[in-house]
């Protein structure tokens, strides 16, 4: 009875340090994220392996592993540039961005988990004051918003390429302008506005004019051709087959139709 504790005792140690061996080792690594080793007494950071993928890993006590999230994210940021002629215009924008999973060691290695603080949010920044400082105010409330937008998102492509990071896109969702520069600048689209509208209402009536124009000269055209057709044998010819007509009538007694050869009037009669 004596020996049993004596035996049951280091046992009892041996299952409590396995315990705290595996909760050291066990690693569980959730849906849309992936891990990075790093070897404390090997080469540190692995680079030349995939990340641990989902799931339950068991990796030695003495290892690392730093979970990433892989999927896909959004982060939203105000930022305050300047226009070309040098006034205040505030951008709201939203990025979708995601780590490059394949080299998820190299990211961890060369940047660090907060990539995002460290790169991206600087790189949109310098890349939305470099592209916006091309354009007016006017351009910005415009015409030009979607044309920004690309080239914020190009610049940004450029400036994170090599560093391990997807930019999926840039959204500006505002551009806010000083109230006294907007009001001017929504008072001359007004004007312009109405200044097209102006232009077609006359363009309209011109071409009705135009219309009208040769419409008369056509009907002119047409009366000048009948009356040059029109010969006095013509009116003479038609004179007679009307005045005949007239004296087959049963009611026609007598019709004078004009002169003959003779100088005298023909008279019809029945």
């Amino acid at each position: 009875m004596e020996k049993l504790p004596k035996v049951g005792l280091p046992i009892l140690i041996g299952v409590v340090i396995l315990i705290i061996v595996i909760a050291k080792s066990a690693v569980t690594i959730d849906s849309g994220e992936a891990g990075v080793l790093f070897k404390t007494f090997g080469e540190g950071v692995v680079t030349d392996e995939p990340p641990m993928g989902e799931g339950f890993h068991i990796v030695a006590p003495w290892n690392k592993v730093f979970v990433y999230e892989v999927r896909r994210q959004e982060i939203f940021e105000k930022m305050k540039v300047l226009s070309s002629n040098g006034l205040d215009i505030q951008l709201d924008a939203s990025v979708w961005y995601q780590p490059d999973q394949a080299n998820l060691g190299k990211l961890h290695q060369e940047i660090g988990d907060n990539y995002l603080n460290r790169i991206i949010l600087p790189t949109i920044r310098s890349a939305a004051r470099s592209v916006v400082g091309r354009y007016t105010p006017e351009q910005l409330y415009s015409s030009k918003r979607d044309a920004i937008q690309e080239e914020i998102f190009e610049e940004t492509k450029k400036i994170v390429k090599g560093q391990h990071i997807l930019i999926d896109e840039i959204l500006v969702r505002d551009v806010t302008l000083p109230p006294t520069i907007k009001d001017a600048i929504e008072r001359k689209l007004k004007q312009e506005q109405e200044s097209l509208e102006y232009e077609f209402r006359l363009v309209t009536a011109d071409k009705e004019a135009q219309r009208q124009i040769i419409e008369a000269q056509g009907k002119a055209d047409a009366n000048k051709i009948l009356s040059a057709s029109l010969t006095d044998k013509i009116l003479q010819d038609k004179g007679i087959e009307a005045t005949i007509k007239l004296s087959e009538s049963t009611n026609s007694k007598v019709v004078v139709i004009g002169s003959g050869d003779s100088g005298m009037p023909i008279i019809l009669g029945n």
